[in-house]
């Protein structure tokens, strides 16, 4: 309950005063006497005069009080009176009493300690690196207590709608970029005073304006940003004499350079982590990466058929080719070029520590990923904070989120993350970019976000819903492609099942 909200007290009954008191008594009345004989007057000769006799006072009229039963009926009449006034009072004391205790108190009680708890889902940070963010917020909000909870992925977005939608769910909550579709019922939209459309448009790139500015309302803000980017093993091109590509022609003439077979044909060290679906990590972000690069919409994969089976051909082909630089036998990608098998890898900010830890000594650079001639189009996949609409105390959820949206709190959450890895998630604010440059880690993460597009195509968000079904129609057409189909025939069932997909879930 807000602190300021009036509080509404029942008013006190006060025992009505009698309008008038009534004091009855009954005053002696003096008898008349007589006067005596001496004190007849006889100064004018009547001494001797026949006195006339004394008048006789009129008897006065007996007051009627009626017969007995009349008395009764007349008080017993007033008695039944009395005890319903009586019955009535106690009645409206009972429920005066009854209103004070169960609606009154318990909100004087709330208001008079101010004391509101908010829950918090968090997907990554555990909650020694958020407690610093936290302990910050509340200091400057003493009565709002934050209970953070860092949740399993797996099976995450059903949990948290089942909760949300039963009333036990978070005030705020993580999310991804393209689950909006599947959340908008739950999602509040952030009002003016959070943040407005110009400070949100300041503050953060414009893929988060395009995927959290929906329907004129603002409905979540990011901590981060991530993008796809290109890892490079700088042993493995040194040692070929190569610089990292940045068009997707010296993407395949330097895959085809580093990769090394054996006399069998048998790949041993690959140049690139391209072509399959089961044992490439991120396999739906790259060719994501590759429809938006090739002027797919997304939405509407039916009306640009030709650039689907364009960019569905050209992905397989590095699998397909005679020259082929990957194929099915091989690791997982991310395993492959943590063991120094695998000279190209697309991954995000998070897969370094993946790797680092896998293989602390590794020798690698991160770079943006290649590009088409004369355009420049990267793809981005991130998380975002909301506050959920069921919210019973929504004015400090978004006390909170406005906080969270600060500057310096991103500054201080990316410390925090600092202390217990090499380097924090890439800011999401357009802002502390120039601050990252410096770090040649983490910078092309955030150097390719202001081109960066979104989609529904990525993985590792275990969201079973829009992501997972429309990578399995996207996995089904690959691999109906390496196994000899058509491209033309993979793109029917792949462009009807993705269709099936979206209308599900109101895209």
């Amino acid at each position: 309950m807000d602190n300021d909200q009036t509080v509404f007290q029942s008013p006190v009954l006060k025992e009505k005063p009698n309008e008038q008191e009534l004091n009855v008594s009954s005053p002696l009345a003096s008898q008349p006497q007589e006067p005596s004989a001496a004190e007849t007057p006889n100064s004018q000769g009547y001494q001797n005069a026949q006195q006339p006799p004394a008048a006789t006072p009129p008897s006065p009229e007996p007051t009627q009080l009626g017969s007995i039963d009349d008395y009764q009926s007349g008080n017993t009449f007033s008695m039944v009176k009395k005890v319903v006034k009586i019955l009535i009072g106690l009645f409206v004391v009972m429920l005066v009493v009854m209103v004070i205790f169960t609606i009154v108190l318990p909100i004087f009680t709330k208001n008079s300690s101010g004391k509101v708890t908010l829950t918090y889902w968090g997907l990554w940070e555990d909650s020694k690196i958020m407690q610093g963010v936290i302990s910050d917020f509340e200091r400057q909000n003493p009565n709002i207590t934050i209970n953070y909870s860092k949740e399993d992925v797996k099976q995450y977005r059903e949990r948290l709608l089942t909760r949300i939608n039963n009333g036990s769910g978070p005030d705020i909550f993580r999310f991804h970029n393209s689950w909006y579709p599947m959340l908008s019922g739950v999602l509040l939209a952030l009002p003016s005073d959070t943040i407005s459309k110009d400070e949100f448009n300041q503050a953060f790139y414009p893929i988060a304006q395009k995927d959290l500015i929906r329907n004129g309302g603002i409905y979540g803000i990011p901590l981060e940003i991530d993008t796809l980017s290109l890892f490079i093993n700088s042993q493995l091109f040194q040692s070929a004499g190569l610089e990292p590509p940045t068009t997707w022609n010296d993407f395949i003439n330097d895959a085809r350079t580093v990769t090394v077979k054996d006399t069998n044909g048998k790949i041993k060290t690959a140049g690139a982590a391209v072509g399959t679906y089961s044992n490439i990590t991120h396999a739906p972000d790259i060719i994501s990466l590759l429809l938006l690069q090739n002027g797919v919409d997304l939405k509407n994969l039916q009306g640009a058929s030709d650039r689907v089976e364009g960019a569905l051909t050209f992905y397989t082909s590095f699998v397909t080719d005679q020259n082929n630089v990957w194929d099915n036998t091989l690791d997982p990608s991310i395993l492959a070029f943590s063991k120094g098998d695998l000279a190209m890898y697309f991954g995000y900010s998070w897969d370094y520590f993946t790797i680092k830890q896998a293989n602390p000594g590794l020798s690698f650079q991160i770079v943006p990923v290649p590009q088409l001639p004369n355009q420049s189009v990267t793809l981005a996949s991130y998380w975002a904070e909301g506050v959920s609409v069921k919210s019973k105390h929504q004015k400090e959820a978004l006390i909170f989120i406005k906080f969270l949206a600060r500057k310096d709190t991103e500054e201080k959450l990316f410390a925090e993350e600092a202390k217990t890895r090499t380097f924090g998630e890439p800011y999401a604010r357009i802002d502390l970019a120039d601050t990252l440059k410096a770090n040649p880690i983490i910078y092309p993460f955030v150097f390719q976000a202001s081109d960066a597009s979104s989609s529904f195509f990525v993985d590792s968000t275990y969201d079973d819903g829009l992501n997972q079904q429309s990578n399995t129609y996207l996995e089904n057409a690959v691999n109906a492609i390496l196994a000899g189909g058509s491209p033309q025939s993979a793109f029917d069932t792949f462009s009807k099942g993705v269709s099936q997909v979206l209308q599900k879930y109101g895209q």
